[in-house]
């Protein structure tokens, strides 16, 4: 790796500049966090249901006796016999995080639109734990900007809060929900590189001197592959 390379004395100078950098960037990130947590909430209306390992839960019956739910749009067509290596990626971020997360009053699980069968099957295959439903036969997937019918893929559908001129069949996503009395409420969901938070590798990879290191790839994740396909090539 071709860089620069200074004294001890002036590499503390040059890391002091940054600390005060990402002293800034944790207060904008502590800003955004509260502006997050007041935005207003808009009421659940259409009766969503989903097959659960537990057999059929509605959206409320989801929360699992909790007031707060992160579901996790995770890209798994109805058709598809693997889930999205990307999905894949974050998802390997979060095995273990459930017990903590319910003790703060959350409930975390995973929905996509294909067989609970198919998605237990490759959440066996990829050794997680993580609580996973099927939206197969509701409008769940759609409602929530991360699914797209041919007409959408065609003519242009709404991703992200944009136009989006082709989307594909599935996109990822995350939505968050509150549980007041028998009302459910959608609070916040975000999409794209609104994600890149919750993935640990990255924010790993982001502190390394080659960082995620995907100039000059075909597209930023050519490299990535599920982590039971690597050294398989």
């Amino acid at each position: 790796m071709d860089h620069t390379v200074v004294s001890p004395q002036d590499w503390l100078a040059a890391r002091r500049d940054l600390l005060a950098k990402e002293k800034d960037l944790t207060r904008a990130r502590d800003e955004v966090a509260e502006m997050r947590r007041t935005l207003p909430w808009e009421p659940v209306t259409n009766a969503y249901e989903f097959d659960t390992d537990a057999g059929k839960r509605t959206l409320a019956e989801l929360f699992d006796g909790r007031s707060q739910l992160i579901i996790y749009h995770f890209m798994f067509g109805p058709d598809w016999t693997e889930g999205c290596p990307s999905c894949s990626f974050w998802t390997d971020s979060w095995d273990g995080t459930q017990i903590h997360l319910a003790h703060r009053d959350v409930t975390f699980v995973m929905a996509s639109r294909a067989p609970l069968a198919t998605l237990l099957e490759y959440r066996t295959r990829m050794g997680w734990s993580v609580p996973w439903v099927s939206s197969m036969g509701s409008e769940f997937n759609h409602d929530f900007g991360v699914s797209f019918t041919e007409a959408q893929q065609r003519d242009g559908g709404t991703y992200n809060y944009a136009p989006s001129e082709h989307p594909m069949e599935e996109a990822p996503g995350l939505s968050v929900f509150a549980l007041d009395g028998d009302s459910v409420f959608h609070t916040y969901s975000c999409y794209a590189r609104g994600l890149d938070p919750l993935n640990t590798a990255y924010q790993l990879l982001d502190l390394t001197p080659k960082g995620r290191d995907e100039a000059g790839l075909p597209w930023s994740m050519a490299w990535l592959h599920r982590h039971d396909a690597y050294g398989r090539d």
